[in-house]
């Protein structure tokens, strides 16, 4: 059974040069026409059944958050027809709905009575809500007092608990603490089991892996892709790994390129690419020219997969002669906490001195466990001397980021330790014998 139906369906926008010419337009009761039609979405058709996971992905400006603002019943589209079955409660921004002067529990009653709920069944639920968001005593201040995070607590907790037949979600859980929104996803998880319709907008793939039963990809207002969801999941971010290395390609500056000379000749291995750069420091007597991060078969990888091996390579070339060369890496979360790193003098691997000119790769493999899903970024970096006494050549921040696929099971806290679980039956016995 279809719950929602799309077929035809475009929205457009009128885009004027200037005010004045807006109010041309209604003085002549829009008999005449001064403005630029935008079309967010053009000829969208699709069907999503009751019960299924529908995800939607693509880059801002797509069209995503007007599909769903139409499927909601916010906006109405220009062309086609829309079909919506059922109680519909929409997460699509942060405090969407709330009134900014009213208290947290004022606005956990209006939304709840807008969604059609009784004040005797707001009344039942009331407890659970306020249990759920945990924003303590600022549930009696107003909404305006409150962080972005801890609107989004309470806004996704009232749409969780309106018995909805169908739940949206758009980007909102993005502002939130891993604490909650790990409980959130759990959440998307039990209502699955019910039945309930999820349509769920999102830039974390590791998400969209993890509750998607179908995704569709839209690209400038039309359907690029859509279909299951590892089969979407993967075009996509291989477009985006494409267009990311245009886009460097065509940046990269040209003393770049004449940095490396005859001595990639000599290092078929080197990587002289530098996804970001939010910030580098460094003596410079030594660079850090690229960094990759590949499966173990050498491939360049757009998602981390849980207990998985990769291979951190990372170029350096000295500027000058280095006499103690270490290469190392640090691994960051998305909330820019150092997670883990290693060096090649800590592994034990101590490179030989560096010539002025000199090239070198460095392969770091690693054995990922299973951390929750988000985005980690790693942060290259070159020095001259031992641990404990050592000058930093060149260090860059956050130098490459990818998302971290679901793991398949729960991942409590930031990552699961590889752990043997052994019940001694033999000193229980004794501990109940005596």
């Amino acid at each position: 059974m279809n719950i929602i139906e799309l077929q035809g369906v475009s929205k457009s926008y009128p885009i004027y040069d200037s005010p004045s010419l807006r109010l041309k337009e209604l003085l002549t009761f829009n008999s005449a026409s001064y403005h630029k039609d935008f079309w967010a979405l053009q000829d969208i058709s699709l069907e999503i059944k009751k019960g299924e996971t529908f995800c939607v992905i693509g880059e801002n400006g797509s069209g995503k958050s007007t599909l769903l603002q139409m499927i909601a019943g916010i906006l109405q589209p220009t062309s086609g027809t829309l079909k919506v079955q059922g109680r519909v409660s929409a997460l699509l921004e942060l405090g969407s709905g709330f009134n900014p002067e009213f208290s947290g529990r004022d606005n956990v009653y209006l939304n709840a009575a807008i969604l059609g709920l009784s004040t005797k069944e707001i009344d039942q639920r009331y407890k659970a809500i306020e249990e759920f968001a945990e924003i303590g005593d600022f549930i009696r201040h107003p909404v305006k007092t409150y962080s972005s995070g801890m609107a989004v607590r309470l806004a996704f907790s009232v749409a969780i608990h309106v018995d909805p037949e169908i739940l949206l979600v758009d980007e909102a859980l993005a502002v939130g603490d891993i604490y909650f929104r790990q409980r959130c996803m759990r959440k998307v998880h039990e209502l699955r089991q019910k039945g309930v319709t999820i349509l769920f907008v999102s830039h974390a793939i590791g998400d969209v892996k993890a509750v998607g039963d179908r995704v569709l990809w839209l690209d400038k207002g039309r359907i690029r892709e859509m279909g299951q969801t590892e089969q979407v999941v993967v075009k996509y971010l291989a477009m985006m790994t494409e267009k990311d290395s245009t886009y460097l390609e065509l940046s990269k500056p040209a003393e770049k390129h004449s940095m490396l000379t005859s001595t990639n000749e000599d290092a078929p291995e080197v990587v002289t690419t530098i996804p970001n750069m939010d910030h580098r420091h460094g003596d410079g007597r030594a660079k850090v020219i690229g960094i990759a991060v590949m499966n173990a078969q050498g491939r360049s990888l757009v998602l981390l997969e849980p207990d998985s091996r990769i291979v951190v390579r990372v170029s350096i070339q000295a500027a000058e002669y280095i006499a103690l060369p270490n290469a190392g890496f640090m691994l960051r979360n998305h909330l820019g906490l150092d997670f883990a790193g290693s060096n090649t003098t800590r592994e034990g691997y101590q490179l030989g001195p560096m010539a002025k000119g000199e090239i070198r790769t460095v392969d770091f493999h690693i054995d990922l466990p299973s951390f929750y899903p988000g985005h980690f970024s790693f942060s290259p970096a070159i020095a001259d001397g031992t641990l404990e006494n050592y000058r930093m050549c060149d260090w860059i921040d956050n130098a490459i980021t990818l998302q971290m696929g679901h793991s398949e099971g729960t991942v409590y806290g930031y990552m699961h330790l590889p752990c043997r679980v052994e019940v001694n039956a033999r000193l229980m016995e004794t501990v109940h014998g005596n």
